[in-house]
């Protein structure tokens, strides 16, 4: 990775003059400092993410389809096996959540590590180590990091794709970024394939348009990386959704149907901390909140235009290309937001916003002073707003995930125990916490009828799930009621004898 690399400018005639990648590209600087900040992020999500924080409602279907913890929870069409296979290390014979947060924080500091190693050469090493930090501080990087979700891992795969096929498109015949191209795009294909297909647009075009990048093997490389990526997923659609395109219908009717939406205000609610909102109503978080994301495109097109004036445009260009199509789909396609969405685009503009402030600190002048002090202290306030908010969420979600822990420990003492089921409100994660299979007659997880529902008494116990005086279904009724945590549960006749 350490090697000379001239990137041809897109677009621009060629000089005899190196431009400022080379030069970069002779100074690499130590890949030490890029280390340090993967190791400060791990250490970050275990003090401030608390590691024996239960699994949420997501993780809990993509963490029971390898656990032997739970029966597997109904997979929906939008989701992708990639994550499940990440966790099965641990996930397969351990239930402990704090195991598997550190092993997924220790992964995603190396993952965020090899990303940034990637561009070393491209850009120098001070700012690849600030645009990991820049990333890595993140409240919705950090809070995401060590969880059983697929978005982040989206993210650094992007980051590994555009830097090896930029590497592979100046014409190197480095292997390595060859295989990195297909490894990184099957990576991002394995855990959502939309999104691989949405990130990898501007590679898969300039591959294709433009004459200088007209290169075979790092089109091929991309190609049957993503190819490799989604087969299990392309497979599993002709197994189990009636094909891709029907996948694809099934999987924009469940997130309320995808078309022309403008979710930029859903995003913006989303940024105080909310992890899913759906709806997005209310109001919008303090401006203190939000100043970040406007100051983010503005910053990064500061990036292009320091990264024009040395006269190294194409790394630049690329990845704001990318980060442009992987934010595109959900400012602007979608009803609802949640802030993980986001993350690939984050990423992959960090090195362009990193560039700028680097430029801005260090370029001579009598304003100099002024401008690190200014730097500085938007530095500090950014972080301190983003530590505020995920401290917040971290303590909103354990609670949240407490009560289920604590509605399934009542489930058990009222003789509903493992082999066991649950239907009605949250009963998805609150049958994972009870080891209870979850069955949903209705909305967009439902895989059976009321009858079978009825019927699966004769064989196991089963209890129904409500809101705090909500009515439960007609075959319910006769059940016996109890207060468990803070929902209702409807017990069926003689679970308390099945006790062991």
């Amino acid at each position: 990775m350490a090697k000379t690399l001239n990137v041809p400018l897109i677009g621009a005639r060629r000089s005899g003059a190196p431009d400022g990648t080379a030069r970069a590209s002779r100074r690499p600087g130590d890949p030490g400092a890029l280390a340090l900040v993967a190791a400060a992020f791990v250490l970050a999500q275990l003090i401030l993410v608390r590691p024996g924080t239960g699994l949420g409602w997501d993780e809990t279907v993509y963490v029971s389809q390898v656990s032997p913890h739970a029966p597997a929870a109904f997979f929906s069409a939008p989701r992708a096996r990639g994550i499940s296979l990440l966790v099965a290390p641990v996930a397969s014979w351990s239930s402990s959540t704090t195991l598997l947060r550190i092993y997924l924080a220790l992964l995603s500091g190396l993952g965020l590590f090899v990303a940034l190693r990637v561009w070393r050469g491209l850009f120098p090493v001070r700012v690849l180590a600030l645009a990991g930090a820049l990333f890595a501080t993140l409240w919705v990087t950090l809070f995401y990091g060590p969880q059983a979700m697929p978005n982040y891992w989206v993210a650094i795969g992007a980051l590994v794709c555009a830097g090896c096929f930029l590497r592979a498109g100046a014409g190197g015949r480095d292997r390595a970024v060859l295989w990195g191209t297909g490894l990184s795009a099957a990576l991002m294909a394995w855990m959502r394939p939309p999104d691989a297909v949405w990130v990898t647009l501007p590679l898969l075009v300039l591959a294709v348009v433009a004459p200088r990048w007209r290169r075979v093997r790092p089109l091929l490389a991309l190609v049957a990386g993503l190819s490799a990526g989604a087969a299990e997923w392309i497979i599993e659609a002709y197994v189990s959704y009636g094909g891709p395109g029907q996948r694809l219908a099934d999987g924009s009717r469940i997130q309320g149907g995808l078309g022309w939406n403008i979710a930029v205000g859903d995003q913006m609610r989303s940024l105080g901390g909310r992890v899913l909102c759906r709806p997005c109503t209310g109001g919008m978080p303090d401006p203190a909140v939000m100043a970040w994301w406007f100051v983010l495109p503005l910053i990064a097109a500061l990036g292009l235009v320091t990264a024009v004036r040395a006269r190294r445009p194409a790394p630049t260009l690329l990845l704001l290309a990318c980060a442009t199509t992987a934010g595109f789909p959900y400012l602007f396609m979608i009803g609802y937001a949640a802030p993980r969405f986001l993350l690939p685009l984050y990423a992959l503009a960090a090195i362009p916003v990193a560039d700028a402030l680097v430029h801005l600190v260090t370029a001579g002048g009598r304003w100099r002073p002024v401008t690190v002090t200014l730097v500085a202290l938007g530095l500090a306030g950014h972080l301190a707003v983003q530590f505020a908010v995920l401290q917040a969420t971290v303590r909103r979600t354990a609670d949240s995930h407490h009560g289920w822990a604590v509605t399934a420990a009542e489930l058990h003492r009222l003789g509903v125990r493992p082999p066991c089921a649950l239907t009605g409100r949250q009963s998805v994660p609150i049958a994972f916490y009870a080891g209870c299979s979850s069955v949903a007659t209705g909305g967009r997880d439902a895989g059976a009828t009321a009858a079978a529902v009825a019927r699966s008494v004769r064989h196991m116990p089963v209890a129904v799930v409500t809101a705090p005086g909500g009515e439960p279904p007609g075959y319910a009724r006769a059940w016996s009621p109890h207060r468990a945590g803070d929902v209702d549960v409807y017990v069926s006749p003689g679970a308390g004898s099945r006790t062991p």
